[in-house]
């Protein structure tokens, strides 16, 4: 009786099993692929960048997984370059975002398309 309760329980701790590397690129596929739809589907600036951080975040996550299967820190340090290129497209996309909305109290894209310099 004994042995069935400790099996019972360690089914308890893990019931989906061990996630493998495929699971975590699968995640990381479908984030960046609903990056992609959500980028090319909106017209709202700010919808548009939040997609493109969220196609930055797919993308480290993609690294620190092979990062951790191949067993090496490579991933890892990818993915802080990632983070700050990410970082600056974040800042320089809300300065431009609120500059574009000063000048034409809209921030959806397709106004934009017939700026002349």
């Amino acid at each position: 009786m004994p042995t069935s309760l400790s099996n019972l329980v360690l089914a308890a701790e893990s019931p989906i099993g061990p996630l493998t590397l495929y699971h975590f690129l699968f995640v990381s596929a479908a984030m960046f692929a609903i990056g992609v739809i959500g980028f090319v589907s909106r017209r709202n600036l700010i919808i548009m960048f939040l997609c493109t951080e969220m196609m930055f975040q797919a993308a480290g996550i993609a690294l620190i997984s092979f990062g951790r299967y191949h067993l090496n820190h490579t991933g890892e340090v990818f993915v802080i370059f990632v983070l700050t290129i990410a970082a600056a497209e974040a800042a320089l996309a809300l300065a431009l975002v609120v500059w574009l909305f000063r000048r034409r109290a809209t921030l959806d894209a397709a106004a934009w398309g017939e700026m002349s310099g």
